[in-house]
Parts: structure tokens; C-alpha cells; sequence
């Protein structure tokens, strides 16, 4: 997953909360929560750079952390909250 491109699935919103947000996929009906603000920028900005990688990265979250964005984000991947990124 760190290496490919992503972004937040069209059907989906984002509704700010005091702990990060709601997701909510129109198209599947999956409510998600983002428990996290730093995950919420991660997520809003994954179309913005080549590859998640490269989003952490600019988003300053320490390598160290790396692993655990990585599963929070496989599991957005899951239901549809982010998806891979096709070139246009």
C-alpha cells in the first residue's frame, strides 16, 4: 500500500468531530470512524501526493508510525472509504 496511489473514494464525506471524523460512503452505507485529526489530514491529501508514502511523509507522521496508518488505512480501504487511484 505504500508504494501505490489512493484517495478518498467519491461517494464519500467527511464530517469533522472533536476526535478526527466521521466517514460516511453514500454508495455502500459504511460509517467509519477517523479517531484520529492527523488521519483525517492523511486521508484528505491522499490524492494529492504519488503514493501514501509519500502523503505520510508530507503529513509528518514519524516513520514509526508508519505501520499502524497503514492498517487504519486498509481498513478504510475495506469499505470503500479510500480507494486506489487510477491515472486520469
Amino acid at each position: 500500500m505504500l508504494t501505490h496511489p489512493w484517495e478518498l473514494s467519491a461517494s464519500v464525506a467527511l464530517r469533522p468531530e472533536p476526535f478526527g471524523a466521521l466517514a460516511y460512503n453514500f454508495h455502500n452505507r459504511k460509517l467509519s470512524f477517523l479517531k484520529r485529526p492527523e488521519l483525517v489530514r492523511v486521508v484528505e491529501r491522499l490524492g494529492d501526493h504519488p503514493d501514501v508514502l509519500s502523503t505520510l511523509e508530507a503529513e509528518g507522521i514519524p516513520q514509526e508510525q508508519h505501520a499502524a496508518y497503514v492498517r487504519a488505512l486498509s481498513g478504510l480501504a475495506a469499505t470503500d472509504i479510500i480507494r486506489p487511484r487510477t491515472a486520469t
